[in-house]
């Protein structure tokens, strides 16, 4: 690994630090920060969830389809150039999100701001690396994990914030000063590290990669909106994806300018990495989706009040973090054993998640788990980073950071999809085998309608019912923090497939 030509210093070095993290944020936040208003921008457009997914939808197919083909942008037209206009069309459409009055117009500008936001998460992982000395890319990597890990757990407590006080257009409008004055910095701080240049664009290769990559994304998105593969067009993008990432990968191994280097994948740290890299992702947004729906339909807490539960992970990761980046950063500390470590953590604190999930939990009962969490996030991601990107060679950085983040970023869709299925088919199965047990010789059962106005009381069983929907409910809601939880341990061990980092790779003696 060798220092690159743009490291920065002192006061330079700090503002784009700053811009970059603040336009990180950005991203991140936008994926969270919008779900929790949904309900609200579907009563103000007069729609079902099925057309209100669109807007959370169309902003992940852009993410995922515009950040393996960042690379191949950044040095077609320079990356202080990309990285800038990326901001300024992210804060554009994040404008024209909020001044939206019509449902599609807010699809449509969903989707510019994806396109926008998706070259951003994967430029900034790269940009920060340059900007850091070799003896402090631990310090590097801990600035970026502060904006890809704190962001998820922020979203929900300002979306919920500004849904309860506020109205959802200004879920969008909050994204404009802090765009505009990213772009300002970054325009008149940020320095290439090599000037733009022509660089044949593969079209064929690009077409098979949208054309995969977005059917594959609309099929975890809006599966089970459709009862999956019981709806013809959920069976025909799962061809169309398929035939599309095979053929994808078939012609871009034989492209002499493939517009993504899958060859990258040939290092043995980049393919494990990106795999783990999904595993965070599932780990990461899948509390993110399922414990606020928990607690706001289960427990009755306030938007708010939900999402600042999750503030308590926040919170261990902003205090963990730093530590773990110094230890890393110098070596001190095998980056394998550390994120290996972390895995555990995150696996245990989703076990611990589960065991707390009843329908009489209070607002302390999560914390213990959701410090667990932050500890265990902090143990992963810093350290991923430096064994995945600190052991490629220079070229291969920009390619290296775009596979990690888009796999991050799928296994938060696939966590997604597989979630929600488990949850609505959960629910029907625990309710089910619930009710068929309420008859009048399950003692507990007998002696609730006797103590409620007798056998044949309507208001009684009416309650009984109501009991049993919520049981359900949270049964299925603890289902998912397990399967998290299990998925998490089982992909712990591929952290020894990582390369041991070279003694002195980063600073360290």
């Amino acid at each position: 690994m060798q220092q690159s030509a743009v490291v920065e210093y002192g006061l330079r070095r700090a503002i784009i630090s700053a811009a970059v993290i603040a336009a990180t944020l950005l991203e991140i936040l936008d994926i969270t920060i919008v779900n929790v208003s949904l309900p609200n921008i579907q009563g103000n457009f007069g729609v079902g969830i099925d057309l209100s997914a669109w807007i959370v939808t169309g902003y992940i197919i852009a993410n995922v389809i515009v950040i393996p083909i960042t690379p191949w942008l950044a040095a077609r037209f320079g990356r202080r150039q990309y990285f800038f206009a990326s901001i300024v069309l992210f804060t554009l459409a994040s404008l024209m999100c909020g001044l939206s009055q019509s449902l599609g117009a807010l699809v449509l500008w969903r989707v510019v701001q994806g396109l926008g936001g998706g070259a951003l998460i994967a430029t900034s992982q790269a940009i920060l690396r340059d900007t850091y000395p070799l003896r402090e890319q631990g310090t590097a990597q801990g600035i970026f994990a502060m904006g890809v890990i704190v962001g998820p757990a922020l979203g929900p407590v300002l979306g919920g914030w500004i849904t309860d006080n506020w109205n959802w257009h200004w879920v969008f409008f909050i994204n404009l000063p802090v765009g505009i004055a990213a772009a300002t910095l970054i325009w008149y701080y940020l320095r290439n590290p090599e000037e733009p240049h022509y660089k044949k664009l593969d079209v064929v290769g690009l077409g098979l990669m949208i054309l995969g990559l977005g059917s594959m994304q609309f099929v975890l998105e809006q599966g089970q909106q459709y009862d999956w593969f019981d709806d013809g067009n959920i069976r025909l993008f799962t061809v169309i994806s398929v035939v599309s990432l095979v053929a994808f990968v078939f012609w871009t191994l034989r492209s002499k300018n493939p517009v993504v280097d899958l060859r990258v994948l040939r290092l043995r740290q980049v393919a494990a990495g990106s795999i783990l890299g999904a595993v965070l992702g599932i780990s990461l947004y899948g509390s993110i989706i399922v414990l606020p729906q928990y607690l706001q339909n289960s427990l009755g807490f306030t938007a708010t009040l939900s999402g600042t539960v999750l503030l308590f992970r926040a919170g261990a990761v902003m205090a963990f973090t730093p530590i773990t980046a110094f230890l890393a950063g110098r070596g001190i500390v095998d980056v394998r054993i550390s994120t290996g470590l972390g895995f555990i953590l995150l696996g245990l604190s989703n076990w611990m998640l589960a065991n707390v999930t009843t329908p009489q939990s209070q607002f302390g009962t999560f914390v213990t788990a959701l410090i667990v969490s932050g500890i265990g996030l902090s143990q992963i991601f810093v350290p991923l980073s430096i064994a995945v990107m600190g052991g490629v060679p220079d070229k291969e950085v920009p390619a290296t950071s775009a596979f990690f983040n888009v796999s991050r970023q799928i296994g938060g869709s696939l966590a997604t999809a597989v979630l929600v299925t488990m949850l609505v088919r959960g629910f029907t199965s625990h309710q089910s085998a619930l009710a068929d047990m309420q008859t009048l010789g399950h003692e507990p059962t007998a002696h609730y309608l006797q103590l409620h106005g007798g056998q044949r009381s309507v208001p009684a069983l009416a309650n009984l019912q109501g009991i049993v929907v919520n049981q359900a409910a949270v049964q299925s809601y603890a289902d998912t923090a397990r399967w998290v939880a299990i998925v998490t341990m089982m992909m712990a061990p591929l952290v020894l497939l990582l390369n041991k980092p070279r003694l002195g790779m980063f600073g360290g003696e």
